[in-house]
């Protein structure tokens, strides 16, 4: 009910205003009449009520025209105090309207200002043309006293609004980037599982597809090793699927009911996806330097993933049969090297291949592992070697 009224008001400012005139108004009748006690009557009653009429029309004007009401409603309210009526707030009631309005629309010191010199002109006027019989305080701390708090109140009506104004353009910007943070979130979560998605199946097809080739070219002349070749691929396969239900698991929600997905793998997993490479006719040496260190969880899956991704890349682009890794542990970082042969001489000239740039025939593979070693904050270096083949370069931080 309080608030539908609130909004009706709000909704129909100038017929608020109004019926504040019109109130107004009807104050100016007693108003102007009032005399001392004792004390013959003063002037007439209708030129008060008829400046009081002006001053209250005024007020129409008071939210587009605060200063111009001010002083058309001073000017009634000094004529009135010249023709000796007691000044009261019956009488001065459109001078306080339009002064709380200039206080709540103006600055402080506009305000402050006409309300000085408001105050200055009616005392000096009632000194001089008011009743002679008045007391002083009547003619100077009345009026004074009437006049400053409407200008203190339209001060801290103003000062609240100003608050609260700031309030809400914090908590709107609070909400953006809210949502923005949300949304970079989302976006990294997106890339983050891309990146899985991509290391997996590119990893485990690659197996897959020269496992099956050569288990095609040997089931007739050599069935046992066609057997072997066809056993790995029935691994690699179960493999891919374990790997591919841990990265959809990072998509669950937290009240499915169903068991966590396993942990993520990492540098401890290392020999058993050397010897996966095995039934690709890749033989993998790796290679530890230094005591080993324990890595964080993000960037022990980092290192897993980047020797992953290079090793598939061997298998897919090097015409070699072997590679190596290295892992050389320092006091506060892991050098992994991931290197190969090339199978044929590379011309010593070639140029560097960008960390961001993706291998021949295109793909993200390269693009991955550099976005990897960022995200643990390392770095990663690729490119060709100067007596053939190509390596593979990262050094991540040790988190002791």
């Amino acid at each position: 009910m309080i608030d539908s009224l609130q909004r009706q008001l709000r909704d129909h400012p100038r017929t608020v205003d109004a019926a504040m005139a019109v109130a107004l108004f009807a104050c100016s009748f007693p108003g102007s009449m009032i005399t001392l006690p004792g004390r013959p009557p003063g002037p007439a009653w209708w030129p008060g009520v008829l400046l009081a009429g002006v001053s209250c029309a005024a007020l129409l004007w008071r939210r587009d025209h605060p200063r111009t009401t001010v002083a058309l409603t001073t000017a009634c309210a000094v004529a009135i105090t010249a023709l000796g009526y007691i000044v009261t707030v019956l009488l001065l009631g459109a001078l306080l309207v339009a002064l709380y309005s200039l206080a709540g629309r103006a600055g402080r010191r506009t305000a402050n200002t006409c309300t000085l010199a408001v105050i200055a002109l009616l005392a000096g006027t009632a000194l001089i043309g008011g009743p002679t019989e008045e007391p002083l305080v009547l003619k100077l701390v009345g009026p004074a006293a009437w006049l400053l708090l409407p200008t203190s109140l339209g001060t801290v009506g103003r000062i609240h609004a100003a608050y609260l104004d700031a309030v809400r353009a914090r908590a709107e910007h609070a909400e953006r980037t809210r949502e923005e943070e949300t949304r970079h979130r989302v976006t990294e979560e997106r890339v983050h599982i891309a990146r899985e998605l991509h290391d997996v199946v590119a990893h485990h097809l690659v197996l897959a597809h020269l496992q099956a080739g050569a288990a095609a070219r040997a089931i007739r002349t050599r069935p046992d090793e066609a057997e072997r070749i066809v056993g790995e691929l029935a691994g690699s396969t179960s493999s891919a699927i374990r790997e591919l239900k841990a990265v959809v698991g990072l998509l669950r929600q937290a009240d499915d009911p169903e068991r966590p997905p396993e942990p993520a793998p990492g540098l401890d997993r290392l020999p058993g996806l050397a010897s996966s490479f095995r039934g690709a006719g890749l033989t993998v040496t790796v290679v530890t330097e230094g005591p080993p260190a324990p890595l964080s969880p993000g960037a022990d899956l980092t290192a897993y993933r980047i020797v992953q991704e290079a090793l598939t890349n061997v298998t897919k682009h090097a015409a070699t049969d072997a590679a190596e890794v290295r892992l050389a542990y320092g006091r506060d970082r892991l050098d992994i090297t991931v290197a190969d042969d090339g199978g044929t001489a590379a011309p010593a000239a070639a140029p560097p291949v960008p960390a961001s740039a993706p291998p021949p025939g295109g793909g993200y593979g390269l693009i991955g592992m550099r976005e990897r070693a960022l995200a643990a904050g390392g770095r990663l270096r690729a490119g060709h070697r100067p007596g053939g083949g190509f390596d593979v370069v990262v050094e991540l931080p040790l988190h002791r």
